[in-house]
């Protein structure tokens, strides 16, 4: 059975995610980061989804680019906004983080020779972070060819992203065909025992349950 990085960071589209790749014949060995971010219930949740969804493994790995700044989602000064609407890239992005998170899983994929990487970048209903389009998934794909043994010696990891042209509400309906456990994912920003349902993540993942005809398994504040 080949190989396969996943990028799992607890949330409902890396979940997804995990179950295509399964779906696909993969072998599934998963990849979480601790990189500064304002809480761990992700790194809880992550280690749940692995462990339920028999992946092969699962590590997390301690990077702090949190220590940079520059992200409400990494950052104590910066307020996480709520109910906003806007047609700028969001403070909640973090600079450059799939880049830094897929040389990383790169790095782990051969090791373990793996042949693919999946990611959970989605570029419909999603923030607007540039490092979750297609032209850069296509662009790391090149990155991956050039820069490792193995695709040198023509037998480049591929860079998969099964999410990146699926509305919120056809990536729910594809999981639950699969049997993701939704109930174990967190996708809100902020920390606390119920997600704010106010964060743009919050706000995208309820829209897309209301579109699917689906109830969020997730208790929320409001």
């Amino acid at each position: 059975m080949p190989r396969a990085v996943v990028l799992l960071s607890g949330g409902l589209d890396s979940a997804t995610t995990l179950a295509i790749a399964k779906d696909s014949g993969y072998e599934c060995y998963c990849l979480s980061f601790n990189y500064g971010q304002r809480h761990d219930i992700e790194l809880d949740k992550a280690k749940q989804i692995a462990s339920a969804m028999g992946a092969a493994s699962h590590k997390v790995v301690t990077l702090d680019i949190g220590q940079f700044g520059g992200s409400a989602l990494t950052d104590d000064n910066i307020e996480v906004p709520k109910d906003v609407d806007t047609e700028e890239i969001p403070v909640t992005y973090v600079p450059a983080r799939n880049t830094i998170l897929l040389s990383i899983a790169l790095g782990y994929a051969e090791t373990i020779d793996a042949k693919a990487i999946f990611i959970g970048a989605n570029a419909v209903d999603y923030s607007g972070y540039p490092d979750c389009r297609p032209e850069f998934i296509q662009a790391f794909a090149e990155v991956a060819r050039l820069g490792t043994k193995e695709g040198v010696e023509g037998r480049p990891i591929t860079i998969e992203a099964p999410l990146i042209d699926l509305t919120k509400a056809e990536i729910i309906k594809k999981g639950t065909a699969l049997g993701v456990p939704y109930e174990l994912t967190w996708s809100c920003y902020s920390g606390g025992e119920k997600a704010c349902g106010h964060c743009d993540s919050c706000r995208l993942r309820l829209k897309g349950f209301a579109e699917a005809g689906l109830k969020d398994p997730v208790p929320y504040e409001v």
